[in-house]
């Protein structure tokens, strides 16, 4: 089968529709419907029931969608083997949640790369979203990130609670961010517990997306903004940054997601080496 196929009946699934899918996969709706029609006839089943409202699946797609993400991971996996550097015996791609790079998953990935010289490593970042498709695509063998969805076919299992917090470099501790407070945008999780509590900042005059840098700018501009707590932790002792008495403290559970049908010994390791880093790391 053509993996095409399979990509394109997830994106389906994932989008509820034919033209959302067609956006995700970058061709026409007609393209997807011939591919979505190709595959109902080798399979001698119907997978979708079309409607007014999008796409959704019959018994027979049910059934068929664990398949399909295991052929895509199948897929996935022999490219990248048959591709591997010489030197290297077997492939490992990630992906992680932007804010938990600095301070916990540098620390993972240098460990790891330490560890299993044997392994090649691919790493990307993202947001949960983005990181969950990546699972379901089968493009990710692993992700760790805030809000996982509920997916058959996918285990979850949670690493260490992560805290969100406003410090300032001015000396200014007041509860409220005051006019010189910087948007430090750590994912759709913060932007909507942000939302709530600071519905005066509907436009921020200063919006960052530059992760852990962002801290950089609050030192050098005498400025305020939210931050993990662990980089306070792990990295800025020196740097002069106090916490914000009484602000709200946004907290979100980090888990690793992965496929229900991964390797166990493989996952094993992953699942111990990423524990101990967060036992390093203070964070449990």
């Amino acid at each position: 089968m053509d993996v095409s196929l399979a990509r394109t009946f997830l994106a389906v699934i994932d989008t509820g529709s034919f033209v959302e899918a067609a956006n995700r996969v970058f061709v026409t709706q007609s393209t997807v419907s011939a591919r979505i029609k190709t595959l109902e006839e080798q399979l001698g089943k119907t997978l979708f029931l079309r409607g007014k409202s999008g796409a959704t699946l019959t018994p027979a797609g049910v059934q068929f969608q664990r398949h399909a993400q295991a052929m895509v991971r199948v897929w996935e996996h022999a490219r990248l083997e048959i591709s591997l550097p010489e030197g290297y015996q077997t492939a490992l791609t990630m992906g992680g949640q932007y804010s938990l790079w600095d301070g916990y998953l540098l620390e993972w990935l240098a460990n790891t790369r330490s560890n299993s010289p044997e392994v090649a490593i691919r790493a990307q970042l993202g947001f949960s979203d983005t990181l969950m498709q990546g699972l379901i695509d089968g493009t990710f063998d692993f992700a760790v990130m805030y809000t996982p969805q509920a997916r058959p076919g996918f285990d979850v299992e949670l690493l260490f609670e992560d805290e969100l917090i406003l410090v300032s470099s001015d000396g200014d501790t007041r509860r409220s961010p005051a006019s010189n407070y910087v948007f430090i945008d750590w994912g759709p999780e913060f932007r909507a517990d942000h939302a709530l509590n600071f519905p005066e900042i509907s436009i921020p005059g200063t919006y960052l997306e530059l992760g852990s840098l962002s801290v950089q700018y609050l030192v050098q501009t005498n400025s305020s903004g939210y931050i993990p707590r662990r980089l306070l932790r792990h990295h800025l002792d020196s740097v002069p940054l106090q916490t914000v008495r009484d602000a709200p403290v946004f907290s979100y559970p980090a888990y690793v997601v992965y496929p229900s049908d991964a390797d166990t010994d493989f996952m094993e390791r992953i699942l111990s080496e990423l524990k101990s880093a967060a036992v390093r790391l203070k964070l449990i």
